[in-house]
């Protein structure tokens, strides 16, 4: 019986076809285009690391300087050619300006509504709640209620888009003025006490408006910040009390927005401010306080 042989397949090499070719060569290429973004971000993170570490938190020689498109009723007498912009002028405490932040007509219009009412400034008892008379404020002021007019409902709509805080955690605006040889003597806006939280909760930001500009002095001074505050671009242009802290000029329109609590709710020993005597012409401001909660008035 004869043995079958066996049969040996025969090699046939057979070409990849061309939809395989054109799979190969999309994988070399993604694969490619995959080492090329992981290297891009690196160098991106590495570019922002480098970024962030030469601009550091308390390095106050470095201000930060951006646009901001806010757009102005022009029934208010904004020119719409002037910047608004914004400097973080802080980081502790946490301050920053708004420059422009009010037009020249709408610091007119809070001065002269203010302007039949003012009283000499008191401060408030942390016991009682109530206004009372100190050496430590020596300025003029009145409050003006909040949503009063238009024109008021449209500042604090504007401060609330600025704060992210709502119009309701506002307390009323206060208009103060300053003559010559008049001041503020550094203090806390938050409350230390139980009694003046029972509406609001605490004092957790305030918005600062000049008013007016001033000739000379009535800084507003931070003699607490942390930080070399001496090297401000403008500290040659201080008064002597402006140079014993961090000290931001008034100027008509411009906004100064600091924060009384950090991110955390605790209170920020190192807003502690005042407002430098006025040594040569007037100073209007008004202030905003607000709150955590909402403020009845």
């Amino acid at each position: 019986m004869m043995k079958k042989g066996r049969h040996s397949r025969p090699s046939s090499s057979r070409k990849p076809s061309s939809s395989t070719l054109f799979l190969s060569i999309l994988l070399i290429f993604s694969f490619i285009a995959i080492i090329l973004l992981v290297f891009g971000v690196l160098s991106n993170s590495s570019s922002s690391s480098h970024s962030q570490s030469s601009h550091r938190v308390n390095d106050l020689s470095s201000i930060v300087h951006s646009t901001t498109d806010y757009d102005i009723d022009d029934g208010f007498g904004f020119d719409r050619s002037t910047e608004r912009w914004t400097e973080v002028i802080s980081w502790e405490p946490r301050a920053f300006v708004y420059h422009n932040f009010l037009t020249k007509d709408e610091c007119e219009h809070l001065i002269e509504l203010a302007k039949p009412h003012m009283m000499k400034s008191t401060v408030v008892d942390s016991e009682t709640g109530k206004s009372k008379d100190s050496r430590v404020r020596t300025s003029s002021g009145t409050f003006l209620a909040r949503g009063r007019d238009k024109i008021i409902r449209d500042i604090e709509k504007r401060i609330a888009d600025f704060t992210f805080i709502p119009v309701e955690n506002g307390e009323g605006l206060q208009v103060l003025h300053y003559e010559v040889g008049q001041k503020y003597e550094p203090h806390f806006d938050y409350f230390q006490d139980e009694f003046n939280t029972k509406n609001g909760g605490q004092r957790m930001a305030t918005l600062l408006m000049y008013l007016s500009d001033v000739e000379e002095g009535g800084e507003t001074v931070f003699p607490a910040p942390k930080g070399n505050f001496s090297s401000v671009p403008w500290y040659n242009e201080l008064s002597e009390c402006g140079k014993k802290g961090l000290s931001i000029k008034p100027k008509r329109g411009d906004a100064l927005l600091f924060w009384s609590m950090r991110p955390d709710a605790s209170l920020d020993p190192s807003s502690l401010h005042g407002g430098c005597p006025v040594i040569k012409g007037n100073k209007w401001s008004s202030t905003k306080w607000m709150r955590v909660h909402e403020y009845r008035t």
